[in-house]
């Protein structure tokens, strides 16, 4: 699953889960994306309310981290890469994690490389945008995104963040919709600021 690149797509951007097979996001032309945003009332904070329990990951052989210091950077670009991401440059993902609000990965114990990411970024108290949502494809269709999308969500939740976004392919839409989130709210279109050059009238 995965996510468009950031450093491509300005502010915004988030990413989707393919249940099955990877996005293939050209740098070239930018996939159409749709705006998904939600504004969430409440906190879910009661670990039954995840699709699947910390305990549940545990046992089948995944831990769940939340810091980027033991995060290997490089494990992760492969990841990306793995989903169809261009290689980045090592330097500014870590860049970009330390200006990370808050992130969600999941480790897989035998290898302890990461096998699924999303993270946030935003204003720390009103807005936030979810980038990067990744699955190994290796380890697809069992969860995993689910999982680390949902305790982002979560983690917002619990800062008070209520208006969280991001950008998903179309035909993955259905991946976030149970999730909470609804695309164009309230007739809210999402625009991307464009690199063409514009017509003059």
């Amino acid at each position: 699953m995965q996510i468009l690149p950031t450093h491509h797509h300005h502010n915004h951007h988030i990413s989707s889960i393919p249940l099955h097979s990877p996005l293939r996001l050209s740098t070239t032309k930018p996939p159409r994306n749709v705006a998904v945003s939600a504004q969430f009332p409440t906190i879910n904070n009661n670990n039954n309310d995840y699709s699947v329990s910390d305990s549940d990951l545990e046992s089948r052989g995944f831990n769940l981290r939340s810091s980027a210091s033991d995060l290997n950077i490089d494990h992760l670009n492969s990841v990306f890469v793995a989903v169809g991401f261009p290689r980045r440059d090592p330097n500014k993902i870590r860049i970009a994690l330390e200006n990370t609000d808050s992130l969600v990965w999941i480790e897989y114990q035998k290898t302890k490389k990461p096998v699924a990411f999303a993270r946030a970024t935003g204003d720390g108290v009103f807005n936030a945008i979810i980038w990067d949502v990744v699955v190994d494809p290796s380890f697809q269709g069992i969860g995993l995104g689910k999982a680390v999308v949902e305790r982002l969500v979560t983690e917002l939740l619990r800062k008070g963040i209520t208006n969280i976004a991001l950008y998903s392919e179309p035909r993955v839409l259905g991946f976030y919709r149970p999730l909470g989130f609804v695309s164009d709210p309230d007739g809210i279109r999402g625009m991307v600021y464009s690199t063409k050059p514009r017509k003059r009238k």
